[in-house]
């Protein structure tokens, strides 16, 4: 099995950065894709990026331009940095693992943390 649990979520201004961190810990050798997926209120989880063993990167249109995605080996710890927040981008964040493709889809993914709360407001 493989455990996740994110951090670094709050409120921030519009305009303002966050950087999430998802620490893993575990079975890490099976995870080949590591991703951050988003929930906004009354919305379906959509994915926002994601990042391979290999430090493939993709990216959904969600955060385009915005945020990044990359990791720490040693630390067993995935990052999400984002910058130029918008109030559109309040939503609970989750970390996720998959083994396998496709990589937008929330069905590959077999893990998953409890979330963080993200809120861009003034």
């Amino acid at each position: 099995q493989v455990q996740l649990v994110e951090s670094g979520g709050g409120l921030v201004q519009p305009g303002g950065s966050l950087r999430l961190s998802c620490l893993a810990s575990g079975r890490t050798s099976t995870t080949e894709f590591m991703a951050w997926f988003r929930q906004g209120p009354g919305k379906e989880r959509e994915f926002v990026a994601a990042i391979s063993q290999s430090d493939g990167l993709w990216y959904g249109d969600p955060g385009k331009g915005r945020f990044t995605i990359a990791r720490d080996t040693a630390k067993n710890t995935v990052y999400l940095n984002m910058y130029r927040l918008k109030p559109e981008d309040t939503a609970v964040y989750y970390c996720a693992t998959a083994e396998s493709g496709p990589i937008s889809v929330r069905s590959s993914y077999n893990y998953w943390g409890q979330g963080t709360q993200v809120t861009v407001s003034s």
